[in-house]
């Protein structure tokens, strides 16, 4: 295993630990992080200055609830998400 797959390995293990039940997100990270090998080869000090952990790490989260009335009149409450990962860019959309 070469030291870029050993390093995505191991950010891979952290993500799946402090995200237990987010497989839809453990098949995003993945995707994202394999498609980064090649830069990853290219330049060993992404690894020092910690790249890969900062970036599947949110910069904010949003919980919110969303109350809701069924068919039959009774109500309900959800949980609703806003992930946000990168401001880098401006500020977030949507």
């Amino acid at each position: 295993m070469t030291d870029s797959k050993a390093y995505l390995e191991r950010v891979l293990d952290t993500v799946k630990k402090r995200n237990p039940n987010e497989f839809e997100f453990h098949q995003a990270v993945t995707e994202v992080l394999e498609s980064l090998i090649p830069a990853i080869d290219k330049h060993p000090e992404f690894e020092d200055a910690g790249l890969l952990e900062r970036i599947v790490e949110p910069e904010r989260q949003i919980i919110f609830r969303v109350p809701w009335q069924d068919d039959k009149g009774r109500m309900h409450v959800n949980r609703g998400f806003r992930i946000q990962f990168n401001s880098a860019l401006g500020p977030y959309k949507g």
